[in-house]
């Protein structure tokens, strides 16, 4: 079959709407009662850069005001957690969450050398890597890689979002990235997807053939997605927002049959330069929002110690604002992390040190690898050693 550029592009808007689908979705089509203790984790990327000292506020300390003489949040609008920090006013959930035990707080998370780079520190994160390595492989990809070689039941990781993050992306296995279930397969079952992969033969085009593969397995995959998805859907009340959305068809998932041991799900942009005051809010409100919805679903259903969920961003910002009521990239951060099922809970490391700073940013204490070691090793029953490419220590929130 003559492959012409207007099909080759058609073909093409499939396949990269789901970018790289794994054929091994195609081994999970003989369903199978996951139970109660089959571990899973959610990671929420914090797009952007989010501000760490306006997310857990210090607020007893003098530095963190001189700073901000505009943009500190006062001690009596936070949301108290210690004598020493408070949570900013509009994460009301996570404030309850503290309070029954099931959230966790790392603070100055970072890596050495950070770099200010969205685009690379991002790369550093989803990857893994030290700041002077390069992988073309994400940490969750290697994760599917290894969990799985040789077995006929592999473990797959979902995204919601259009494309596939680098995250997600292994050597010889990659996870699936799609909205909703129901748009993936409506897409899959039009007539000319079906009709151009029947017509197609291996070996006619090889430079397609990796393409054509993809949009079939894609057709075969989305239809299984979506049945599964319908099983047992979420049952609370989901805010509309985009995350909030995203995070339900997530709860349908881990309450149906499909053995999906890791999610990934965005929100940003936290790039606060200019007025960060109500940007944050805004982007805080709609987390909040989600994660109230999320939480109670998984509670509700049994699942939530089986759960772990964790934000990160790329960097947080400098610890001075800056003239336009905003804030500049900046380097460690803090992590949440929230499950049923946690070992070690509320603030679990000290507040950062803001008097003594590496050209004015903050110096990072944990190293972000330590906490993907410690999820690989004891959430996910994985190799951290092998998949991270060294030894690193965990911790014991888990």
């Amino acid at each position: 079959m003559l492959i012409k550029r207007r099909n080759f592009i058609q073909v093409g808007s499939l396949a990269t709407g789901s970018v790289f689908i794994p054929g091994f979705l195609k081994a999970f089509e003989r369903p199978a009662m996951v139970p109660k203790g089959n571990k899973v984790a959610v990671v929420i990327q914090l797009s952007g850069g989010n501000d760490g000292l306006n997310t857990v506020i210090p607020y007893r300390n003098d530095i963190y005001y001189k700073g901000r003489p505009a943009l500190g949040i006062k001690k009596e609008a936070a949301l108290s957690l210690t004598d020493e920090a408070g949570l900013n006013p509009a994460l009301t959930h996570l404030k309850s969450l503290y309070d029954d035990g099931s959230l966790g707080v790392l603070n100055s998370v970072g890596y050495p050398n950070p770099d200010r780079s969205h685009f690379r520190s991002m790369d550093i994160w989803q990857t893994g890597s030290r700041s002077d390595q390069v992988l073309q492989t994400g940490w969750l990809g290697r994760y599917l890689d290894a969990q799985c070689q040789g077995c006929d039941k592999p473990t797959q990781a979902l995204e919601v979002d259009d494309v596939l993050s680098l995250a997600l992306k292994g050597e010889q296995a990659k996870g699936l990235a799609f909205r909703n279930p129901r748009n993936l397969y409506g897409s899959s079952q039009e007539a000319f997807f079906k009709q151009i992969a029947s017509a197609h033969h291996a070996g006619e085009h090889p430079q397609a053939d990796y393409l054509y593969k993809t949009m079939a397995e894609t057709i075969s995959s989305a239809d299984y997605i979506f049945k599964q998805s319908k099983l047992r859907p979420a049952t609370g009340q989901y805010p509309t927002t985009q995350l909030a959305q995203g995070l339900k068809t997530i709860a349908s998932l881990i309450f149906s049959d499909i053995d999906t041991k890791v999610y990934y799900i965005s929100l940003g942009s936290f790039d606060t330069h200019v007025l960060q005051a109500n940007q944050q809010k805004r982007l805080f409100d709609e987390l909040n929002g989600a994660l109230a919805a999320f939480t109670a679903d998984l509670k509700s259903n049994n699942r939530f110690e089986d759960v772990m969920i964790f934000t990160f961003s790329e960097f947080g910002r400098r610890v001075a604002q800056n003239a336009s009521g905003g804030t500049d990239h900046g380097t460690a951060n803090n992590m949440f992390l929230i499950s049923g099922g946690l070992k070690q809970k509320g603030i679990l490391n000290a507040l950062p040190n803001l008097a003594d700073l590496q050209d004015g940013d903050l110096k990072h204490q944990v190293d972000f690898k330590q906490v993907y070691a410690s999820i690989l090793n004891k959430w996910l029953r994985a190799d951290a050693e092998a998949i991270l490419g060294a030894k690193y220590s965990t911790l014991d929130f888990i």
